[in-house]
């Protein structure tokens, strides 16, 4: 209970705190705006590595030789709210997340998402749905990667991965990039609704698709590929 506490008031100060903070990142963007992306980047990666050491979690990160220095498509499997905070904050590049549109309903918090490329997701109307995926492949193409959990959800059992869905990878295909796929192990333990335990997770950055890998296939084919790759690493994993 005690780290759930220390975490909820860390992020209620920072975004109170970040209210002139956002002012003076929109003066720094009238100058430069890849300086004002850079240090919004960095400033929040700060606050999400503040989270996690006050969350307990010790992180094993393997493979990250395997991002290139380009826009890649990340793609993840999907076990806790701790997922975006503890990929974001290894982020190298500038890299927006495709979240649910309910997140647009937290004040503050949508400002920062918005601020550092995030999109809004309405899996409802499939007509919105296909303009955030434009808007994605517009990034991809201006240099800025995209974050997806193609699951559309959040699993509720352990360490097993939903379905995949094929339009998450609309995104690569149009905007021809390497897709990274990435196994998250045991962030689900961290978080309940009552409190955030200490745990050891596990971040593995797979072997990327290349365009030429993939440019003959069809997005669900995609996705089944990119999903076998990264529950190949997690059935190793627990089969230890």
């Amino acid at each position: 209970m005690i780290r759930l506490i220390f975490v909820a008031l860390f992020v209620v100060l920072f975004l109170i705190i970040g209210i002139p903070v956002l002012g003076i990142e929109w003066l720094i963007g009238k100058v430069s705006k890849k300086t004002m992306d850079y240090s919004s980047l960095r400033l929040v990666q700060w606050a999400f590595n503040m989270i996690i050491k006050l969350a307990g979690i010790e992180l094993t990160v393997i493979g990250e030789e395997n991002i290139s220095e380009g826009p890649v498509l990340y793609i993840g499997n999907h076990r806790s709210f701790f997922d975006i905070v503890i990929t974001y904050a290894r982020c190298k590049n500038l890299t927006g997340y495709i979240a649910k549109k309910e997140m647009l309903s937290i004040p503050l918090l949508r400002t920062w998402m918005k601020r550092l490329y995030c999109l809004f997701l309405d899996r409802e109307n499939p007509k919105e749905g296909l303009k955030t995926i434009l808007q994605a492949i517009d990034y991809v193409k201006h240099g800025i990667s995209i974050c997806i959990f193609p699951e559309g959800t959040r699993s509720r059992n352990g360490n097993e991965i939903g379905e995949f869905k094929g339009g998450s990878f609309k995104s690569a295909t149009k905007a021809k990039c390497p897709i990274v796929p990435v196994a998250i192990i045991d962030s689900y333990k961290a978080f309940d609704t009552k409190s955030i335990e200490k745990v050891t997770v596990q971040v593995h950055y797979l072997e990327p698709l290349y365009y030429d890998d993939y440019k003959m296939l069809k997005t669900n084919e995609i996705a089944e590929i990119v999903s076998k790759k990264i529950k190949k690493m997690i059935d190793n994993y627990t089969k230890c």
